[in-house]
């Protein structure tokens, strides 16, 4: 059974490595038994339990500067310390069986400084993780880099600061060699060169990289895809129109960017029309969220006034007033004495009309009836001629009339 615990009161010790500022802090392992094979000195004696201590330096290293130059006291005597005398191979590198640090050299143009390059100087540094590496970083001039590869958007002093920056490097080394030699490698006593495995050609040669390979003092890095220095300035020069009318927005002038007075004018109108744009379309969105709120807030007045009037209590007298209608509509009262129970007065004689324009004409008698008022005398005529239409007259005759 074992139990570690850490003590923060043990001392704490500051040494300058190169920028790194270490702090070393003693932890205290107690293992608990009389079996376990450890150093007896640091048994407790205050105590009757076997308890035992271990005292482990942790080295928190913390970056507080840039790297040095190669030209720096600080690599100097790095440097001069180093007993090149002794030779590290591979295997012993990757054993971590090495009497002192692994100097891995790695170069490069490092124009536009990017994630590529950090990952590249990432893997040098690691690229023995059994072993101390002291990484130097090798950059190429201006002058040796337009000649031999091209333009570069940055210049050699830009670049070479770039480089201190980076966690990963601990020396770096300027105007370096586009081609290394075994002279370059003994003065900066350096034991192998990292570097992607893919061949380099470049002014006549297959591989600049051909005899460090053939030494046996090459390690392979592994190159990160999809990004490229040539690939961001492609994309610069892609978009060359957006990017200058965004610097002339930003204060710079067309001379300063080389750009002809037409096309000056022609950039700033079409940032005056894009700034309207926004302008615009900032009024509208503004238009849309007042009147979305507006809305809301008289829907819910209409809401309100919905409840108010049509209420539990006010529907409830609605319908105790229209509940007489309700039962008039579906019970509808008895109709006249001759006319059918589901017609009314009017419907009724409309009915009759229609009947009589719709039948034939019949050949009836016409009489008249003439009452007295005793209704004593009653006459009937009956007309002997046919030919005209029937025609029936009834008339009372009454008192007064």
């Amino acid at each position: 059974m074992t139990s570690r615990k850490r003590s923060h009161e043990a001392s704490k010790t500051e040494t300058p490595n190169n920028g790194l500022s270490s702090s070393l802090e003693e932890v205290n392992v107690v293992i608990n038994g009389s079996n376990s094979s450890i150093d007896h000195s640091y048994q407790d004696n205050d105590t009757k339990s076997d308890q035992y201590y271990i005292r482990y330096p942790i080295n928190r290293p913390t970056i507080c500067k840039p790297a040095p130059y190669s030209t720096d006291p600080e690599a100097i005597a790095e440097r001069e310390a180093c007993d090149y005398s002794q030779r590290i191979n591979v295997d012993m590198a990757r054993n971590g069986n090495c009497p002192r640090k692994v100097r891995v050299y790695t170069d490069g143009i490092y124009d536009l400084f990017h994630q590529g390059h950090a990952r590249q100087m990432m893997q040098a540094k690691n690229v023995f993780p059994n072993s101390q590496v002291y990484l130097i970083i090798g950059c190429c001039s201006d002058e040796l880099t337009h000649s031999l590869k091209g333009r570069t958007v940055m210049t050699d002093v830009e670049r070479y600061e770039a480089i201190r920056h980076c966690r990963y490097v601990d020396e770096i080394i300027r105007d370096a060699p586009w081609k290394i030699s075994d002279e370059f490698m003994e003065k900066y006593k350096i034991d192998f060169v990292a570097q992607d495995s893919t061949p380099y050609v470049s002014n006549g040669c297959d591989d600049v990289y051909k005899e460090i390979k053939e030494k046996g003092c090459f390690v392979a890095t592994e190159r990160t895809e999809g990004v490229s220095t040539s690939g961001i300035v492609a994309r610069i020069v892609k978009d060359y129109d957006l990017y200058v009318r965004r610097n002339l927005q930003r204060g710079y002038t067309a001379k300063e960017l080389n750009v002809s007075f037409l096309n000056e004018k022609k950039f700033r109108l079409q940032n005056k029309i894009d700034e309207m744009k926004h302008k615009g379309k900032k009024v509208i969105d503004d238009v849309k969220g007042d009147f979305i709120q507006k809305w809301e807030e008289k829907s819910n007045e209409f809401i309100r006034t919905f409840l108010m009037l049509f209420g539990r209590d006010n529907l409830s007298q609605i319908w105790d007033k229209s509940k007489g209608r309700i039962k008039d509509a579906l019970h509808p009262r008895s109709p006249t004495r001759g006319m059918s129970p589901s017609l009314s007065e009017e419907d009724h004689y409309d009915n009759q009309r229609d009947q009589r324009h719709d039948s034939p004409p019949a050949k009836r008698a016409h009489h008249l009836s003439l009452t007295s008022d005793d209704d004593e005398d009653e006459e009937f005529l009956s007309p002997t001629a046919t030919t005209f239409p029937s025609l029936g007259f009834t008339r009372s005759i009454r008192d007064g009339h």
